[in-house]
C-alpha cells in the first residue's frame, strides 16, 4: 500500500509514455493526425539519411567531452579549496553554489543578454579596458558559439559537482592522510594515491550525471544559439525537437528518441559496472 502511489506515478509518467514512444517509433505518426499504421523500420532507417544527423552526433560528442572534462577539473579544484572550515569558506561555498539555484532556461536567457552586442555589458567593458576595438561575435561563429555555451554550462553546474566532490572529500578519514605524511608522502602523492582512489564513487556519480546531461543538451542551445550558426550547434535532442514540432513527424522523432535512450542505457550500464568494480577492488 505504501508503494502503490509511487508505482502508479512510475506507471503513468514513465512506463506508459515509454511504450507510446515505442509505438510511435514503429509507425507513421504525423503530429496533428495521429497514427497511420506501422511503417517499421522506415523511421529508424531514415535517421542516418538526415544530412544533419552525423554533424549533430559529432557536435554532441565534442560538446560532451569538453564540458565533462572542464566541469570535473574545475569542480575538483573548487572542492579542494572549500573542503576545510576556515575564514571565508562559507562565503565561497555559497557563491559557488548560487548559480545552481537558477534554472537552465533562465541562465541561458541571462547569458544571451550578456552576449548581446546591443544590450550586453561584456563588450562595452572589454572595449573600455582596451582589450577589443569592436563587439565580439560571441554566438556568431561555430567556435565562439560552442565556447559561449560551455561557459554558460560550467558557470551553472560547477557548484553542483563541487558539492558532490566536497562531500566525498570530507568523508575521507584524516587518519589516512596523517599515516601518509608519516610515511613521507607529499601532497601531490597523497592526492593521486589517496584522494582520487577514495573519491572514485563521487567521481563516478559526477561522470554519470554530467555525461547524461551533456548528451541530452537542449535548453542552452535552443535559447542561446537556436542551433546556429549554420546548424553548427545543433544537438541530437534538438533534432528530435525539429522532427516533432517543425516537421510534425512524431514517428521519426520517436525513433531518434529510442536510439538516444538505448545509447544512454549502454553508457550508464558501463559506468555502473566500472563503479561496482572499483568498489569491489
Amino acid at each position: 500500500m505504501y508503494a502503490a502511489p509511487a508505482g502508479v506515478f512510475v506507471l503513468l509518467l514513465f512506463v506508459v509514455p515509454l511504450l507510446l514512444v515505442g509505438q510511435m517509433s514503429a509507425s507513421e505518426w504525423p503530429l496533428l493526425q495521429g497514427s497511420r499504421g506501422i511503417n517499421l523500420p522506415d523511421n529508424y532507417a531514415g535517421i542516418a539519411d538526415d544530412r544533419l544527423f552525423w554533424p549533430a552526433v559529432g557536435f554532441t560528442l565534442k560538446y560532451t567531452v569538453i564540458v565533462v572534462v572542464v566541469l570535473l577539473v574545475l569542480a575538483m579544484g573548487m572542492a579542494l579549496l572549500v573542503q576545510e572550515r576556515r575564514r571565508g569558506v562559507g562565503f565561497l561555498r555559497t557563491a559557488y553554489f548560487l548559480p545552481v539555484s537558477l534554472g537552465l532556461a533562465s541562465a541561458s536567457l541571462l547569458f544571451w543578454g550578456f552576449y548581446s552586442p546591443q544590450i550586453g555589458p561584456i563588450d562595452p567593458i572589454l572595449e573600455w579596458l582596451g582589450i577589443t576595438d569592436e563587439p565580439i561575435r560571441w554566438i556568431g561563429t561555430p567556435n565562439m558559439a560552442l565556447f559561449s555555451s560551455i561557459v554558460l554550462v560550467v558557470w551553472k553546474f560547477a557548484g553542483f559537482f563541487m558539492l558532490i566532490l566536497m562531500v566525498g572529500l570530507q568523508s575521507i578519514p584524516n587518519e589516512v592522510y596523517e599515516a601518509a605524511r608519516v610515511d613521507g608522502a607529499s601532497k601531490v602523492q597523497s592526492f593521486f594515491r589517496i584522494t582520487l582512489p577514495l573519491l572514485r564513487p563521487s567521481i563516478a556519480l559526477c561522470l554519470i550525471i554530467s555525461i547524461t546531461g551533456s548528451l541530452l543538451a537542449f535548453d542552452q542551445f535552443f535559447i542561446l544559439t537556436n542551433g546556429g550558426p549554420d546548424n553548427s550547434t545543433t544537438t541530437v535532442v534538438m533534432m528530435i525537437y525539429r522532427e516533432a514540432f517543425r516537421r510534425f513527424d512524431l514517428g521519426s522523432a520517436a525513433a531518434l528518441s529510442v536510439v538516444v535512450l538505448l545509447v544512454l542505457l549502454v553508457i550508464n550500464i558501463a559506468q555502473f559496472r566500472y563503479l561496482r568494480r572499483g568498489a569491489d577492488d
